[in-house]
């Protein structure tokens, strides 16, 4: 009973605080998906970080600390705080063209600025395609907590509405000022919890010197730079690394908050802070999944399916010798608060995009603000429900691990990283080319991804690197050849 009371009281919270958001709103379109474009430092930097780490922070960490071992932590921590790079190299002329020509999406940005709505829409499609399974990771792992620590008496799929559900809710409400807002409680809430989840784990076993040394001398491997299962090559790690630069600032719902800054000092810092972060949080989870070894060592046995090593810090806080059922339910609301402040994002970001570049036209776009958009916001409610219904759907049937899910949406978004870069800083960039740069990068991976080309064609890198040289190579090569048609960007020089 406790443990339904404290799921409860957290997802009440929540929904309160969405509520304090929407009480905020000032019934515009622009404060419905922007805040208005008045977000402060604190805001800034919660809402960045707690819409970055998502289902996988909590999952998928410390099932791939579980599977590879210690190796994941600074190939994650370090590509992560790189993408800080990324946010300075896009984010500081996104900033700038939003407040110039009040942009409110990726896509309405690439084609305004190319005035090539063909450009927007093969943008737009890409990054809703890619974004819809890493969106449903959410609600999977909000599933598998609340079944784990229910014992099995709240159904997996169960567990998947329930979240989606509240989250519609405030989200429906109030927007970007809810969503910022629970940002903020849900960050500090998986930082911290996710600690208390490392010492009791830490405690169990006797103290971390302790632990760590058992884990050395059973399972050596997991301290190896090339994990447990030798997959982290030097050239893995090269790709992961810049994978992570290219692909976070792509995350739609990352590339809307270069919009919401109220001033460049205020993004900046964000951006900064970003970057020192990861550092420290990602050391935990991976641990915890190492730990789980001492606990329970039979989870990647020829008998146990690849996708069981992702509940390990669930079966860890679930363990009555390691936490009370009360003190697990605890934590695991760190996990909830994961999803939700992930999830939220996604839906509102994906929403806004399909309302204002699929629905509306750019001149009913520019003039809406006359009306307060109620058009807008409405239609973008309607697609928020279909879109969870959707990312319900996909949940339903939870296809491979956390990680395969993750790794195949940050690597097709990663791929419109130097289209958006060349818009944003390459006058003679053409729509034509882009088009078929992206279209060409996606086609490669996708046909890679399901083994249509051989493995041996990407020289022992990931996928995502003879893919990032073909998108370079077609759209540089095509805006050389196609009829000189420079951007303008007068506001960026």
């Amino acid at each position: 009973m406790m443990i339904y009371l404290i799921i409860g009281v957290y997802l009440f919270i929540t929904l309160l605080t969405g509520f304090i958001g929407y009480n905020q709103s000032k019934n515009t379109a622009e404060d419905y998906f922007l805040g208005s474009r008045g977000f402060g430092i604190l805001i800034m930097f919660f809402t960045f970080i707690a819409t970055n780490f998502s289902a996988f922070f909590f999952l998928g960490f410390p099932g791939e600390g579980y599977r590879t071992g210690f190796s994941y932590y600074p190939m994650m921590a370090f590509g992560t705080a790189l993408a800080a790079v990324s946010f300075f190299v896009i984010g500081i002329k996104t900033w700038k063209l939003g407040q110039t020509k009040s942009y409110v999406t990726a896509p309405e940005l690439i084609g305004g600025e190319t005035q090539s709505p063909p450009l927007k829409i093969v943008y737009l499609l890409v990054m809703v395609f890619f974004t819809l399974p890493y969106m449903a990771v959410q609600p999977i792992g909000a599933g598998i907590i609340i079944n784990e620590l229910t014992h099995g008496e709240v159904p997996y799929f169960v567990g998947c509405a329930l979240l989606m559900f509240f989250i519609v809710v405030y989200v429906f409400v109030g927007g970007m000022r809810s969503i910022a807002i629970t940002d903020m409680i849900q960050g500090i809430l998986m930082f911290s919890l996710m600690f208390a989840a490392l010492i009791l784990v830490v405690q169990y076993l006797g103290g971390i010197s302790k632990a760590n040394a058992e884990v050395y001398d059973k399972f050596p491997a997991l301290f190896s730079r090339e994990g447990a299962n030798g997959s982290f090559t030097e050239k893995k790690w090269f790709s992961m690394i810049l994978l992570w630069l290219f692909c976070v600032p792509m995350f739609p719902q990352m590339f809307m908050r270069f919009f919401i800054s109220k001033d460049l000092k205020t993004l900046k810092q964000s951006a900064v802070l970003y970057a020192l972060v990861p550092t420290i949080l990602f050391l935990p989870p991976v641990l915890i999944g190492m730990y789980g070894h001492l606990v329970y060592p039979d989870l990647l046995s020829e008998a146990a399916s690849p996708k069981v090593a992702d509940k390990i810090l669930p079966m860890l806080m679930n363990n009555p010798e390691i936490a009370s059922p009360a003190f697990a339910a605890i934590i695991m609301t760190g996990a909830l608060a994961a999803f939700m402040s992930t999830l939220d994002s996604q839906l509102l970001a994906l929403s806004t995009m399909l309302t204002r570049d699929v629905f509306f036209s750019k001149k009913e776009n520019e003039t809406a603000a006359k009306d307060g958009f109620k058009n807008q916001v409405w239609i973008s409610r309607l697609i928020i429900i279909i879109l969870a219904l959707i990312a319900l759907s996909i949940a339903y049937f939870k296809p491979s691990s956390i990680f395969a899910i993750v790794k195949m949406a940050f690597t097709g978004l990663a791929l419109l990283f130097p289209v958006t870069f060349a818009v944003l800083h390459w006058k003679r960039t053409h729509p034509t080319a882009a088009i078929a740069s992206i279209l060409s990068a996606e086609t490669l991976y996708i046909c890679l991804s399901l083994g249509w080309l051989p493995k041996s064609i990407t020289f022992g890198f990931d996928a995502l690197i003879p893919c990032l040289l073909v998108a370079v190579f077609v759209l540089v090569g095509g805006s050389l050849l196609f009829p000189k048609k420079e951007l303008n960007h007068p506001i960026l020089e």
